[in-house]
């Protein structure tokens, strides 16, 4: 064993006790958001709920109970995940639409914000104003996640594809890249 103290359990025994505690609660992390994921499961009802769209009309789940329903979760307008996220439904709208689909996209924002980012990017598709998050609550979208190796409570992105009878087809916690093609694959699948 080396004389210096440092060395014999000093403060690099406590990088690596802190480090095992990071780890720790990582993986505490990681389990209590798979938990609450798993609240809303393939085949469970999917919640209903009613809220303003950007073109100021309320809309409800039950609203598409004749269609299939992409429900998606994002962050915040105009930032760079969130636009891909958009983009990437706006896209690929034309083969949802065909598979007998519609797209929604939900978050916190306001329904101005929510103007200004569909026009800036036109997207095709409503998006749905949640201030309070009482839908991302019920959806498991809003809780504890890990942002930039921190654990901290926030909206969780997540989408739902949701059938005709207002069940849970596919859903939980994804990428903003790729995510609305593993949605138009779960509504063709």
């Amino acid at each position: 064993m080396a004389s210096d103290k440092r060395t014999a359990g000093g403060p690099k025994r406590l990088v690596i006790l802190t480090g095992y505690r990071v780890a720790a609660r990582v993986v505490a992390h990681f389990k209590e958001c798979k938990e609450l994921m798993a609240k809303l499961k393939e085949g469970d009802k999917a919640p209903d709920f009613k809220l303003l769209a950007d073109n100021g009309k309320v809309v409800s789940l039950k609203d598409f109970r004749d269609k299939k329903v992409i429900l998606y979760f994002y962050p915040k307008d105009d930032t760079p995940g969130c636009t891909v996220q958009a983009c990437e439904h706006r896209d690929l709208k034309a083969k949802i639409s065909r598979r007998g689909a519609v797209v929604l996209g939900i978050s916190k924002d306001s329904i101005e914000s929510h103007k200004k980012f569909k026009k800036k990017y036109s997207l095709n598709f409503p998006l749905l104003s949640d201030p309070d998050l009482e839908v991302h609550k019920a959806y498991g979208a809003y809780g504890k996640k890990m942002l930039y190796g921190k654990v901290l409570k926030g909206i969780i992105r997540s989408s739902f594809v949701i059938d005709e009878k207002g069940k849970i087809i596919a859903g939980g916690q994804v990428r903003a890249k790729g995510n609305a093609t593993k949605n138009m694959g779960a509504v063709s699948g």
